[in-house]
């Protein structure tokens, strides 16, 4: 019994120490708890989805979904070979041109009347806390910090791992001018050495200028959040970016809901939706959307066309690793909306209809280029 105590503690005392290490960043407190206990989206000590969000469909228990995950023998959610990528130089980009550079996974980057955008970057080759596990695939990791020019806008939707990534935001942190996220994720920023005076820290539905000619309006998602043992202390979401010429959905993880349909009679229609279409699966249907629902979003959004994202990079579900492209491409042939499918690191562009390769179709030694 004395021996088994020892154990506990020793194991206590080792889990505390995990959790106190800087990428993990730090809870609200002071005003911003304040803040953020005022917020009519905050309940009962935690933010609240406007629908009822089960983090589990009904039917499935954690320890069915880690079963599945762990003993899944699925060799097809990994590709056999390297991915094809390009690398971009991003420091000499016609400053007239908008472009859009997809790193895999829900990290891009994006000119926009001469701005330079980032969302959610993850260059470390790893989705969490341990950097040996949830690597990135082979040829999906191109790209680094040094790679950046200087950000203007940094967008984090929420504060999971696979979207905010301590060791690539401590290494773009002399590039970054200014940093939109929702409230407590600013938390985070302040406990890595950030300048409050670079963090606009938002709720859902509140409308602000960045400079003239870009507004942003933060609206609802539907997920959850948290880097460590408590859950949902910082607050998900998506943007509404209006720039001089250009109308951009910029969405977070979301599981489908009626908010998209409120978002694009309120601000559509949109030249662009970016939504997550990936890691996706039946037990977890709420917090992720499938393809279907990806779609649907979209002609909710009222948007002329999609980027999805959200896929091509990690494992962190049980289907195929090209499947969520499969899917939306199939949905979406014939419809009337354009489909953005670049390949990772190659630069295209937000305007015009430019027809993309599925590259995710090729063969296993042609992913090995």
């Amino acid at each position: 019994m004395i021996v088994a105590i020892v154990i506990m503690v020793v194991f206590a005392v080792l889990v505390y120490a995990f959790l106190r290490q800087p990428q993990f960043g730090k809870l609200s407190s002071g005003k911003r708890l304040e803040t953020i206990r005022k917020s009519p989206n905050y309940k009962n000590g935690a933010f609240q989805n406007l629908n009822h969000t089960p983090s589990l469909t009904e039917g499935a228990s954690f320890f069915s979904v880690m079963k599945e995950f762990i003993f899944n023998k699925n060799e097809a959610k990994k590709p056999q070979g390297m991915l094809p990528s390009v690398k971009t130089d991003l420091f000499h980009l016609n400053p007239a041109e908008d472009t859009l550079v997809w790193f895999g996974h829900s990290s891009y980057f994006m000119q926009v009347d001469g701005r330079k955008i980032l969302v959610d970057p993850v260059f470390s080759g790893s989705a969490s806390p341990i950097s040996f596990t949830t690597k990135a695939f082979e040829g999906s990791d191109r790209y680094t910090a040094q790679d950046m020019p200087e950000i203007d806008y940094l967008f984090i939707s929420h504060d999971h791992w696979d979207h905010l990534d301590y060791k690539t935001i401590m290494e773009l942190k002399p590039k970054i001018k200014t940093i939109i996220c929702g409230l407590g994720t600013g938390a985070h920023f302040e406990h890595w050495g950030f300048d409050t005076g670079k963090i606009i820290e938002k709720d859902w539905n509140e409308s602000f200028q960045l400079e003239e000619g870009f507004q942003v309006h933060t609206v609802p998602a539907r997920h959850f959040s948290g880097r460590g043992l408590t859950r949902n202390k910082a607050l998900w979401l998506s943007y509404v970016l209006q720039t001089p010429k250009s109308r951009l959905f910029i969405g977070g993880d979301s599981g489908y809901g009626s908010h998209f349909a409120k978002i694009g009679k309120q601000f559509g229609p949109f030249d662009l939706a970016i939504l997550e279409n990936g890691q996706y699966d039946k037990s977890w249907k709420y917090i992720h959307m499938m393809p279907e629902e990806v779609f649907q979003a979209a002609k909710d959004l009222n948007a002329k066309k999609l980027f999805p994202v959200h896929s091509s990079k990690f494992v962190l579900a049980n289907h195929n690793w090209n499947e969520p492209l499969i899917k939306i491409s199939a949905l979406i042939e014939g419809t009337g909306m354009f489909l953005m499918t670049p390949k990772i690191g190659e630069k295209t562009y937000l305007k015009g209809n430019l027809e993309f390769p599925k590259w995710w179709e090729f063969p296993n030694e042609i992913l090995t280029e």
